[in-house]
């Protein structure tokens, strides 16, 4: 099992390095990342290679038995390159080109950037091929990060019309597909074809659904170029990864794509960044480890895991004592195997000396490397329960082409797709159930519940595993505009919301509302949910039954008696209709009939805390967070404020 840190000796005197690694040992360290940043010391000029500086680095970490993950350095290219070379950079919606002085400022389409990147890479990894300290290549650093997925250069313009080719073929295939007989926008030729940039009014939805289709297969591809460069010259034992950072339902490219033949999936985890006042919510962190695993459904690495606050011009939340080390516990819960912490020491110049790491500008240890030192003594003794395989019964689905259609007309203001991804997501995190999160494309027969926030884009192959898997006896969780558009991001002629899923939910659905931000309309409860009221906001399906029956209904005047909430039975399965953004605590009780009805395990527990539960043969583990600055009672446990351990469950 590894525990380490990230490190950049190149941003520390010489002298620096002998004591930072009698400290790492001090404080269990058996791994770090380096080089992903230091293209300009391996290539001062242009095919000048000199790797002397890592070869010393990396010869006194094998001195002390700490394994290395090296890092291509792609995502900093050089001045010299970059000056010899400008058409490399890329451009904003605004033609702007994006200077040379912050990081990941290629274009993906650049055959010039190409061109170096072997250079570099191929060099790099022959020359430690033979290195048994390297365990493990990076490619790049969080690829498409901080904007750098969208380029909208004379490069990706002639990409795009060559990728629309390749896809429709003929021009009047694409006329078709788009509706381009509207506001006529009909082409006579693939050049006539723009960029969407800012035009008045809006671009046609199909022609930017197109471009982030071409976005994803551009990084994808960049990837994948560097994916086969290391696999041709890298040694047999060493493996191949690179870091994701968050916000990937965000992103306009596809991460299951890009790691589907790496070795493993690693992560970045930063439950908290530069200007928040608090971190993002537990379940949200959950959703993001439970989103890594499901990439390749196996467990992941994380090579950079938040210890100290964070900012690069604004400063985020101070984590508080032990909270770092709670998160970390989290991580190792939903399938962690080896973790890196971000960073060493932080930095003393450069945009990220604000980026506070184990070790402060003081160089002095302190309580974050205590506490880290605590973590790794703890948590080493639980290695064989860390890499055990995680089962879940629950699985929740995404689309990345849905999520781009979202973005290009989300129809209310108030729309948010992750708001909508946790509305499903939270209650069954909170009853502390196992859940994968998975792309449409995975097989979906091994689950027991399938939640789908509104997949409002899907095609055949996806709408039979659904039918198919409720008619054995699944149960689904629809929420609202489920179904009502194609792959060409048009609507359905002649078909009755939420058509695809119509006959699956048992519903017709003939008027629709938008809400706005801070407009809410109350729903009542039927049955067994009678008397129970609460709020829906976003959005609004004014629901009529055909075959399901109401759950929870409208209460205002033209639309009392019309449903909100509805269950359908389908084969031997059932599914429920969400059709609104209704309140979380009302998906709790829903949640909570489909986890008893399910007979999935789950574990209650007080607000703020979280047990995870892990199984080796027929011994049970349960790691156990309290995610609050209070003192609280679990199982006979008083857990003080962020306090984590594991327990085995008798």
């Amino acid at each position: 099992m590894y525990i380490g840190v990230d490190y950049y000796p190149e941003q520390w005197p010489g002298e620096a390095l002998d004591r930072d690694i009698e400290r790492m040992i001090d404080m269990g360290v058996n791994i770090v990342r380096i080089g992903e940043f230091a293209w300009h010391i391996m290539e001062k000029a242009e095919g000048q290679f000199d790797f002397s500086f890592f070869d010393n680095v990396i010869a006194k970490l094998k001195e002390k038995g700490i394994k290395v993950v090296f890092g291509t350095p792609t995502a900093t290219p050089p001045a010299w390159l970059i000056n010899k070379y400008p058409s490399i950079l890329s451009k904003d919606e605004d033609l702007r080109t994006r200077a040379f002085g912050g990081r990941r400022q290629y274009c993906f389409n650049s055959k010039i950037y190409y061109d170096y990147t072997r250079n570099i890479v191929e060099e790099l990894v022959k020359h430690y091929k033979n290195e048994e300290n390297i365990v493990a290549w990076q490619i790049d650093n969080e690829i498409g990060h901080e904007g750098s997925d969208m380029c909208y250069c004379e490069q990706c313009h002639e990409g795009f019309k060559n990728f629309l080719r390749e896809k429709y073929k003929n021009i009047e295939e694409l006329n078709k597909a788009w509706g381009t007989v509207f506001w006529s926008q009909t082409y006579n030729d693939f050049n006539e074809i723009p960029l969407p940039l800012k035009t008045i009014t809006y671009h046609n939805p199909s022609l930017i659904l197109d471009y982030n289709r071409f976005r994803s297969k551009s990084i994808n591809a960049y990837v994948n170029f560097q994916l086969e460069l290391i696999k041709r010259h890298k040694g047999e034992n060493q493996q191949i990864t690179t870091n994701i950072a968050g916000g990937f339902l965000d992103k306009h490219f596809d991460h299951a794509e890009a790691v589907k033949d790496m070795d493993f999936a690693s992560f970045d985890n930063y439950p908290v960044w530069g200007g928040l006042k608090e971190p993002i919510p537990p379940c949200a962190i959950a959703a993001c480890h439970d989103f890594i695993r499901g990439l390749k459904e196996k467990n992941f690495w994380i090579v950079e895991e938040l210890m100290g606050a964070q900012g690069h011009t604004v400063i985020g939340y101070l984590p508080r004592p032990n909270q770092a080390k709670m998160w970390s516990y989290q991580a190792f819960a939903h399938g962690c195997e080896n973790m890196l912490y971000f960073r060493w020491r932080g930095a003393v110049f450069g945009t990220e000396q604000f980026c506070f790491g184990i070790l402060d500008q003081d160089d002095k240890k302190g309580r974050k490397f205590n506490e880290v030192k605590k973590l790794i003594e703890e948590i080493k003794p639980f290695e064989e329960v860390i890499k055990s395989d995680i089962k879940a019964d629950v699985a929740l689905i995404y689309d990345y082409e849905n999520i781009w259609a979202w973005k290009i007309q989300p129809q209310s203001s108030a729309f948010d797709f992750n708001n909508e991804v946790m509305r499903l997501y939270a209650p069954f995190y909170s009853m502390n159930t196992h859940i994968d999160v998975i792309p449409s494309s995975k097989d979906f027969s091994k689950y027991k519940v399938l939640l789908v926030p509104v997949m409002m884009i899907s095609d055949e192959s996806v709408q039979k595993k659904l039918y198919d898997f409720t008619k054995n006896g699944g149960t689904v969780v629809l929420s609202f505009r489920a179904g009502i558009k194609d792959r060409n991001n048009n609507l359905y002629l002649g078909e009755t919301l939420p058509c695809a899923f119509a006959e699956l939910a048992g519903i017709e659905i003939h008027e629709i509302e938008s809400l706005q931000p801070g407009q809410f309309v109350e729903i009542e409860g039927l049955g067994k949910y009678k008397g129970i009221k609460g709020n829906s906001e976003v959005w609004r399906d004014i629901i009529d039954c055909t075959t399901a029956k109401s759950l929870f209904e409208y209460t205002d005047t033209f639309y009392k008696g019309k449903s909100c909430i509805t269950l359908n039975k389908y084969g031997n399965g059932n599914v429920y209709y969400i059709g609104s953004g209704v309140d979380v605590n009302i998906v709790y009780l829903l949640a909570k009939e489909i986890v008893e009805n399910n007979d999935l395990d789950y574990i209650e527990t007080p607000l703020g805390v979280e047990a995870y539960s892990r199984q080796i043969d027929h011994k049970k583990y349960v790691f156990i967070m309290n995610h609050t600055e209070e003192n609280k009672k679990f199982m006979d446990i008083n857990l003080k404020p962020y306090e984590s351990m594991i327990i085995e469950q008798k």
